[in-house]
């Protein structure tokens, strides 16, 4: 078999992959719609007499959302990443995470994109687990900043002293125990990962993207539902809204579905309807939220997907 033959016969693997790819990504596509159609159909009825003024500010919200994504993965990535193909990615990624389980989709795919832009895979990896870390601290610190601005949303579980002397024990004696095996396994790869976060945050203007940009796109997330609400006249001021959607979102986290399809939105209602929200408002607000944030902007996410896997860019 000569070269041409071999190069062309790898082609037609690849088409063929690339082919079986784009149409698995329309049968999911289809799949997906068609589950998951009563929640479409209902969330349109209930927006469709909504306040139009507040679902486009909410809908301009979402579209910033992308940008400042791969903003933040751009500050977690020391070189310079292409900005139109890094937040294509992002918004790839977004669709690719409602599609697989626990954020793998969105995982997966940035990796793939660092990797394809120069990162190794050790680097690709680093860079998320940065970004993601970031990400979780911004979040944490939103919600002790709203907590303290709203007393009495959030109703903490009482704790007694005694539990809590028992759980510092237990940590004490677990970190006796295992930090000298887990230091020396860990002690290099910890390193290399320090070494890796002092030379992004080296630069000012990486810092910047990487806590700026997930400042900002948490925000932006909150803006949506406290537009959406505003736009079904629901009850509740614009602080609690932003503390339980994080404190909701953060626990619907925990539960591996592909990106908190049912558990984020079960979470956010019940937590709009115990704060004092009506029901049907609490629902009519979530289903808008999902729709603006995962259904809407699903199949052209998806589409984004499929053109940068035929691309090469993944």
């Amino acid at each position: 078999m000569t070269t041409e033959d071999v190069l062309a016969t790898a082609q037609c693997r690849r088409t063929y992959w690339h082919t079986a790819f784009t149409l698995a990504v329309l049968v999911a596509v289809a799949l997906l719609a068609r589950r998951h159609w009563p929640v479409l159909e209902t969330g349109a009825v209930r927006l469709a007499v909504a306040d139009q003024g507040w679902l486009l500010a909410a809908a301009a919200a979402t579209l910033v959302t992308w940008p400042c994504s791969a903003l933040a993965l751009q500050g977690a990535v020391p070189h310079g990443l292409p900005p139109g193909r890094l937040v294509a990615g992002q918004f790839a990624a977004a669709a690719a995470n409602h599609v697989l389980p626990a954020g793998l989709g969105a995982g997966a795919v940035n990796l793939r994109l660092l990797i394809r832009c120069g990162s190794s895979l050790g680097g690709a990896a680093t860079a998320l687990a940065v970004k993601g870390t970031a990400s979780a601290l911004v979040r944490g610190a939103l919600i002790a900043v709203l907590f303290a601005a709203s007393p009495g949303v959030l109703q903490l579980p009482h704790i007694g002293g005694g539990f809590l002397i028992a759980v510092c024990a237990a940590a004490a004696v677990a970190i006796l125990l295992l930090a000298g095996p887990l230091w020396s396994r860990c002690r290099r790869p910890l390193a290399a990962v320090w070494a890796y976060i002092a030379a992004v945050h080296a630069r000012p203007a990486r810092a910047v993207a990487l806590w700026g940009g997930s400042l900002v796109f948490a925000v932006l997330h909150c803006a949506v539902l406290i537009a959406v609400t505003r736009a079904v006249a629901l009850p509740l001021a614009p602080v609690r809204v932003a503390l339980l959607y994080l404190a909701a979102s953060s626990a619907a986290a925990l539960l591996p579905t592909p990106g908190g399809i049912g558990s984020l939105d079960a979470v956010l209602a019940l937590a709009l309807t115990a704060a004092g929200a009506p029901a049907t408002a609490a629902a009519s607000a979530v289903l808008g939220y999902r729709l603006l944030t995962v259904w809407l902007p699903l199949i052209p996410g998806l589409l984004v997907l499929a053109a940068l896997v035929r691309r090469r860019v993944l």
